[in-house]
């Protein structure tokens, strides 16, 4: 059961970080459309779009922003009870510090929970609309997807590659599909200088085909002008768009993977990172609530500026660490379990410590 001081602290606790996300969203709106209107007047966005676009923009980044939110509102009041003096009569009344840590624990649970069902299930749909607009207004022209040297594996025996692909177009080029045998040998190879779906016939054109099929010792050579063919693969499926991890929920994401490492996918670890780093936002929540219990829970000189100067450093150095280690997994081989541990070990050791001054 919940003690009056728990029911008191756990609505404190739950009001201010509902009240930070009211207020900071909106903010975060208006800045981007200050930013962006002139992009998409320039680029005629309808305004249906747009409202979808905000309605996607305020769950995809209310999401992103959601452990600092929580950090700091829970600074906030926390700095607020230390102030007056609430906390020192809570202590002083036979209350562990731990038992005082109680109700934040339960709120910290609470936004976990819901953190893991919007990042799992909800914002991946918001992910769609979000992306899509912004690449088809606000960045026009510019590449959403790897469009050159594209190599797939389909599967244990066939293999595909273009050396350049226009996804607007649905047209690739200096197009290649090998198929070995189960002795590691080429049984054929199809090769053409285009590649291009037809979406009315729902097949492939290739233009300048040629087939070269060995049979021993010999080869049989085919070559046409065009020709139009099945193949088992979607041309979409050639380069999946830099945010397609983003738009899978924890089922889809988790056979999406899988697929890619089939496939020899080049930037399996950017799909990697999203996942591991999804499974890592709700622990975050603790490590992020129990620092600003410690840094707040003691009435300082300088009272709450000086709590939230400290916890803004301690978040943009949470920012930081994390970016750096993504960045590092996307663009190198390193490993994107470390690049997710690495920071929250490293926050998780500093709550710690915190803590056992805090108890002091």
């Amino acid at each position: 059961m919940l003690s009056i001081i728990d029911k008191y602290i756990l609505k404190r606790y739950l009001a201010t970080f509902s009240l930070m996300l009211l207020l900071f969203i909106p903010i975060g709106i208006m800045v981007n459309l200050a930013e962006q209107i002139g992009k998409m007047i320039d680029n005629e966005a309808p305004l249906n779009e747009i409202v979808m676009y905000y309605v996607n923009f305020t769950i995809y980044i209310g999401n992103l922003l959601f452990p600092i939110f929580l950090f700091l509102s829970v600074i906030f009041f926390t700095s607020k009870l230390a102030n007056n003096t609430e906390i020192v009569a809570i202590l002083s009344s036979g209350v562990s510090y731990g038992r005082f840590l109680r109700p934040y624990l339960i709120g910290a649970s609470m936004v976990a929970i819901l953190m893991f069902f919007m990042t799992m299930f909800i914002v991946p749909n918001a992910s769609v609309g979000f992306n899509e607009f912004k690449y088809k207004y606000l960045k026009k022209g510019k590449q959403d997807r790897v469009t050159n040297n594209i190599f797939n594996q389909l599967n244990e025996t066939d293999f595909i590659y273009v050396s350049s692909f226009d996804p607007a177009r649905q047209l690739g080029h200096n197009f290649t599909f090998e198929r070995f045998n189960e002795n590691n040998e080429l049984d054929f190879k199809i090769s053409a200088a285009n590649i291009r779906w037809v979406d009315k016939d729902s097949s492939y054109r290739l233009t300048s085909y040629k087939k070269r099929t060995v049979l021993g010792d010999t080869a049989i050579i085919e070559s046409k002008r065009r020709l139009d063919t099945i193949f088992a693969f979607d041309i979409g499926d050639l380069t999946p768009v830099s945010y397609v991890a983003e738009t899978k929920n924890l089922f889809e994401l988790d056979t999406f993977i899988k697929d890619q490492r089939r496939k020899g996918a080049s930037n399996i670890n950017t799909y990697v990172l999203v996942k591991y780093k999804r499974w890592a936002l709700p622990l975050t929540a603790f490590i992020l609530t129990i620092i600003a219990v410690s840094v707040s829970s003691v009435k300082r000189r300088g009272g709450m500026g000086a709590n939230l100067a400290f916890g803004i450093l301690i978040a943009f150095i949470f920012i930081f660490f994390d970016k750096v280690f993504g960045v590092l997994a996307e663009q190198s081989g390193f490993s994107p379990l470390l690049a997710v541990i690495i920071p929250n070990v490293v926050f998780g050791c500093l709550a710690f410590y915190l803590l056992q001054n805090a108890k002091r």
